[in-house]
């Protein structure tokens, strides 16, 4: 019993009990919030527009505007140059992106591309293990095909890092040149690598293969087939 005065209970009425507990008011519900996640993806999306045109923007900065598809097209000719072969009695030298070429008297310790022969010509890098086994492929694939000339660049690398590679892997039957500044490959555009340059006696290129998929003679062994014919 509830003493006066109590929410307008009072002790005079004998029969007054006190009142049932109200019961606790439920806060009123409120709508979930929807998030417009079109508005976000929006944003992401003109925010990728504009990284993907400033970067064209610089590459175009960077190359005065030349293409950056690397390696050069089927179709087209191979860019003349003589690089250093890394296991040739000289010193650290640059490659000659202009040589004057004479293919009756070749380059003895140098690389010469100057159209002689039908070409696989690899670019790579000494620290991709990849690259590695594209030249490992073409060592294999020389044996069976002596009227080809098999021959690898590696690209802005040293002489005595070159020779040292050549030497463990006993790379004998493929011709492996040094790119000390950098300046074939920026001839040739090469940004990846693998990379291989297939061309025929004369110097245009029938095939232009990127990617693993060309790592092994067994990929090779039709190409090349069709370049000995």
């Amino acid at each position: 019993m509830s003493g006066p005065g109590w929410e307008g209970f009072g002790a005079s009425d004998p029969d007054a009990r006190d009142p049932e507990p109200a019961p606790e008011a439920t806060p009123p519900r409120t709508a979930p919030v929807m998030i417009d996640t079109r508005r976000y993806q929006r944003m992401i999306a003109a925010f990728g527009i504009l990284l993907v045109v400033a970067f064209s923007v610089y590459l175009w900065a960077q190359g005065g505007g030349a293409s950056t598809t690397p390696g050069i097209p089927a179709g087209h000719r191979l860019p003349r140059f003589v690089a250093p072969l890394a296991t040739a009695n000289l010193a650290s030298v640059a490659a000659n992106p202009h040589p004057v070429c004479n293919p009756a008297r070749p380059a003895r310790r140098g690389l010469n591309v100057c159209d002689r022969r039908p070409l696989v010509l690899a670019f790579i890098a000494l620290s991709a293990p990849p690259c590695i086994r594209q030249v490992d492929a073409l060592q294999r694939l020389s044996a069976r095909f002596p009227h080809v000339q098999f021959a690898a660049v590696a690209i802005s690398a040293s002489k005595a890092a070159t020779a040292r590679l050549v030497h463990r892997e006993h790379w004998t039957r493929v011709e492996v040149a040094y790119d000390l500044t950098g300046v074939v490959g920026q001839l040739y555009g090469v940004e990846v690598c693998p990379l291989l340059e297939v061309a025929r006696a004369g110097g245009t290129v029938t095939r232009e293969l990127i990617g693993e998929h060309w790592l092994t003679a067994a990929a090779l062994t039709p190409v090349v087939s069709a370049l000995a014919r």
